[in-house]
């Protein structure tokens, strides 16, 4: 397989995509759908190659302090922690594990990664004007 070394939208390296991706905890959560679609899309890498990207992005959002989260649904918070393991290693597995198991490539609804600022925000505190990132 072919692999390309700089993405075709902004000519960036998959390394400086892994330092790239994290800046946005600061004011939003990351997707995984995000992180597989450019990495299939941009880089144009598959199977193998494909997982490993993944998986270096996912273990790079959480070396930054952010967890895996999804929509909550309490009508309190926008966002629910999901827990994937203990180590960043085991949650990433798992977080992997789950979306090749699905058989198809992540979407809106699926895993994301946010840091305690964005996960802990409740609609009231958005209503109150304190919201802190933009959705």
């Amino acid at each position: 397989m072919t692999k390309r070394v700089w993405d075709k939208y902004y000519g960036t390296t998959t390394e400086e995509r892994l330092e790239q991706v994290p800046a946005e905890l600061a004011i939003d959560a990351v997707g995984l759908w995000q992180i597989v679609s450019f990495g299939m899309d941009a880089f144009e890498l598959s199977g193998a190659d494909l997982v490993d990207y993944v998986r270096r992005h996912i273990l790079s959002l959480l070396s930054k302090g952010a967890k895996p989260v999804r929509g909550a649904m309490d009508g309190v918070h926008y966002w629910k922690v999901m827990h994937y393991g203990n180590s960043p290693d085991e949650i990433a597995d798992a977080i992997i594990a789950e979306w090749l198991k699905s058989g198809r490539d992540p979407d809106f609804g699926g895993v994301w990664f946010a840091l305690p600022h964005i996960y802990e925000e409740t609609k009231e505190d958005a209503k109150a004007g304190d919201r802190k990132f933009h959705s």
